[in-house]
């Protein structure tokens, strides 16, 4: 009996420091979400989302224009701890989990908020650094940035890169293109006898 499993491709925006300007005691904060739930290889739930960062309220110039996100967009988004309360849902379906998102960045600035809010941490998953597979994998010196990842493998992005749903779901997509190429990878084609054997020379050899 197949063993069902979740995998959640994650991605986050987050706030930023104007550049240049010293802000006392700044930390990013998780400002959009986007989430891909696949179930045995199929899409279960998109979710997509604002939220509004519960320190630091008010975006800096810097952050609105690098990330095309507006002041009333994040101020009618989800409460921080309302975000929380969706990310323990998709905890609640007891199915083994692998959250898998590009880079180190999500995780750890979600670990952060979730510390500076008195909350507890809401996943329970195996946690899959995505760009560090792809690095290993095609035995890169340096870690690729998502879209120039999925260019590489002659594809697009989908939708907008830094739009919290379409980096989740580009995330998505390069996941499928490398867990079948180690598939391939594994299972070599079994050659036959004539591609060990040049038959033609050997013909040649009785004539």
């Amino acid at each position: 009996m197949r063993t069902e499993r979740q995998h959640l491709f994650i991605d986050f925006e987050f706030s930023m420091p104007e550049r240049n300007v010293r802000m006392k005691d700044f930390y990013a904060e998780i400002i959009e979400v986007g989430i891909v739930s696949v179930v045995n290889d199929q899409i279960i739930e998109q979710f997509s989302s604002f939220v509004t960062p519960l320190k630091f309220p008010k975006l800096t110039e810097r952050c609105k224009t690098f990330l095309h996100i507006t002041q009333q967009q994040v101020d009618s988004g989800l409460s921080f701890y309302d975000f929380i309360r969706k990310l323990e849902e998709f905890n609640k379906n007891n199915l083994d989990t692998t959250i898998v998102t590009w880079g180190n960045m999500d995780m750890k600035v979600l670990r952060h908020n979730c510390l500076k809010a008195g909350v507890k941490f809401p996943l329970n998953a195996v946690e899959l650094d995505l760009s560090m597979e792809y690095k290993r994998f095609f035995g890169d010196q340096n870690q690729t940035g998502l879209w120039k990842a999925v260019q590489e493998y002659g594809k697009e992005g989908t939708g907008r890169h830094h739009r919290a749903l379409d980096d989740a779901l580009t995330t998505y997509n390069i996941f499928k293109l490398v867990e079948k190429d180690k598939r391939y990878l594994e299972k070599p084609k079994p050659t036959t006898i004539g591609d060990r054997v040049d038959f033609s020379k050997l013909l040649n050899e009785f004539a």
